[in-house]
């Protein structure tokens, strides 16, 4: 099978050899997926921030375990709200549409991926980092990701 364009049409030699063709596949291939990663990765942030942005940020903090925890699974299981502190000790209510995280109160370190509807943030995926049970020095890390729905 010839290709008109690679082949100079009175000549049977090609203009390119194969390996230089799968050559420029391969790089175009890793462009195109350094291009997509790097576009779809979000950056951190703070609350105050997330207040400005209408993208979906990373908010590093703190569970404020004075403030209430809710999540009742026989009204809907789908609904955890919770109270969080980020780096800069601004505090904000979280709405997680999915399942309590197991060891949630436990947590030393709450990572969370969504964006603020109002005055609260709603997160679409909820990271903990958590003492680990076996070993004093080491940190366990547990991941959640909430159920799609519409708001």
């Amino acid at each position: 099978m010839r290709f008109v364009f690679l082949y100079r049409i009175t000549a049977d030699k090609p203009l390119m050899k194969k390996s230089s063709i799968f050559g420029i596949i391969v790089i175009a291939i890793a462009i195109a997926v350094i291009i997509s990663t790097y576009g779809s990765s979000s950056t951190y942030g703070s609350f105050t921030e997330a207040k400005q942005s209408q993208s979906d940020l990373h908010v590093i903090g703190y569970l404020d375990k004075q403030k209430e925890l809710y999540y009742d699974a026989h009204k809907d299981a789908n609904y955890f709200s919770f109270y969080m502190k980020d780096k800069k000790g601004t505090e904000s209510k979280v709405v997680f549409t999915g399942t309590k995280p197991q060891d949630f109160e436990r947590s030393e370190q709450i990572v969370l991926v969504g964006r603020m509807v109002g005055n609260e943030f709603h997160a679409s995926h909820i990271q903990m980092k958590c003492p680990s049970k076996y070993t004093q020095d080491k940190v366990e890390t547990t991941e959640a990701d909430a159920k799609q729905g519409s708001i």
